[in-house]
């Protein structure tokens, strides 16, 4: 892996966060180079490079306190988000995206006569494992806090009954658009049960940059009172970032769970931040 790889790029991140919680948000571009071991020029060209802001741009959104604040100034209504047209086949995370959900009974084979191809590729949140059927991708783990391993074992026990394929070049297109390295669209198929993708719908309402809570996804998708449920099933998406669960929060202001660890979904809600307002 090159320093020119996203995947570097996130590894320096994942130190810096490390860092900033350790120093405190006052900490100066010295300070976070020195901890990370790089020089203060070197740590804020690779830093700028994957983030499109400065390390002391960047700090603000990692600091635990973000979250309150992204509820604060850009608190997404569902509802809204729908009337204006986020919704199936438009316009999501800068990207055109496209999806097509599994039937009920589908879904209750387990995967039974499903051909799943799977890839590892590099990304900006670290090495991905992604999965994806003729009708688009499925699955996106980020390993960097669960292993690579862990990642294949979760991603498998979700359609415990697909022929599993490693095949990386016909999931290329997609990931490559997925991850910006060029454009394109990108189609999803989503494997779950009806209320999952009831759930997961909602979250592909959010805006990039954008966050909503818990009990606003259970409103929007006609269950006021299964927050609870609501927050099992954005834990169970399966495709990382691009259906954005690490976009609901907590009513409180908490940023609540993350699946593939809480340190992935800091830095991704940071980076997409960053990148707005860049």
């Amino acid at each position: 892996m090159t320093e020119q790889s996203q995947g570097y790029h996130f590894n320096v991140m994942r130190r810096a966060i490390d860092a900033v919680d350790e120093l405190g948000p006052a900490a100066s571009l010295d300070d976070l180079a020195a901890e990370i071991g790089m020089s203060p020029a070197h740590f804020q060209r690779l830093f700028t490079r994957w983030a499109g802001v400065s390390p002391k741009r960047y700090q603000q959104y990692l600091t635990l306190g973000h979250a309150k604040a992204l509820l604060r100034d850009r608190f997404t209504t569902l509802e809204t988000a729908h009337e204006t047209g986020l919704s199936g086949g438009g316009r999501l995370h800068d990207l055109f995206m496209r999806w097509e959900a599994m039937s009920p009974g589908e879904f209750a084979k387990g995967g039974r006569g499903l051909c799943i191809r799977w890839g590892w590729f590099d990304s900006p949140f670290g090495p991905a494992l992604v999965m994806g059927t003729e009708k688009g991708l499925c699955g996106i783990a980020f390993s960097s806090e669960s292993g690579p391993e862990e990642a294949m074992r979760d991603l498998c026990s979700r359609w415990p009954n697909a022929t599993y394929v490693e095949d990386a070049a016909p999931l290329k297109p997609w990931v490559d658009a997925a991850f910006g390295l060029h454009s394109g669209e990108v189609s999803l198929h989503m494997i779950g049960a009806p209320f999952q993708i009831k759930v997961w719908e909602a979250l592909m309402q959010i805006p990039s940059g954008q966050v909503t809570t818990y009990s606003e996804i259970a409103q929007s998708i006609g269950h006021p009172r299964a927050v609870r449920a609501v927050g099992t099933a954005v834990g169970r998406n399966p495709i990382s970032y691009l259906i954005p669960c690490h976009r609901a929060l907590r009513k409180s202001g908490g940023l609540g769970g993350y699946h593939w660890g809480l340190p992935v979904k800091r830095a991704i809600l940071a980076w997409e931040a960053a990148r707005k307002e860049a």
